[in-house]
């Protein structure tokens, strides 16, 4: 039997498996976009101390960079055992023009993106405990949503 699954961390992503969102917040009269939603504490400086909206961010952006971890970090990071690299995508969401920062999405690696190329948000799995399975968001290519 499957474990339920849940978010990592509440409240900065919808759990849709179709169709995953960040939540962001924005400034009412600045437009300027903050994530994560929490703790968002950077201001505009036009607009120090502007009122904020919640906002779900665009699911697909393009690639601005990438790294990969050849060690394991240490803690509080929970890595797998045996540990296996893992690469961070930075990705420029479309709309907002805002670089955010995922895991590549597991069965890929980085002989699969390039500078410049279109990604789309989906879940998958942080790490499990013996009664769940947490998730977290992370990039894949757009064009493997067709293929």
């Amino acid at each position: 039997m499957a474990k339920p699954r849940k978010p990592a961390v509440e409240g900065w992503f919808t759990m849709d498996e179709a169709a995953p969102e960040l939540i962001g917040v924005r400034g009412k009269q600045t437009g300027s976009y903050f994530f994560p939603p929490s703790g968002a504490i950077a201001a505009d400086p036009s607009a120090p101390f502007e009122e904020r909206e919640e906002v779900k961010l665009s699911r697909r952006g393009r690639v601005w960079s990438w790294t990969t971890g050849n060690y394991k970090p240490p803690a509080p990071y929970i890595a797998p055992e045996p540990f296996e690299p893992y690469s961070v995508v930075a990705v420029e969401l479309n709309e907002e023009k805002m670089v955010i920062l995922g895991q590549l999405a597991d069965g890929y690696s980085p002989d699969d993106i390039s500078l410049g190329q279109e990604m789309e948000l989906v879940l998958g799995t942080l790490f499990e405990d013996d009664e769940n399975e947490y998730l977290i968001w992370k990039w894949r290519p757009a064009d493997a949503a067709t293929a």
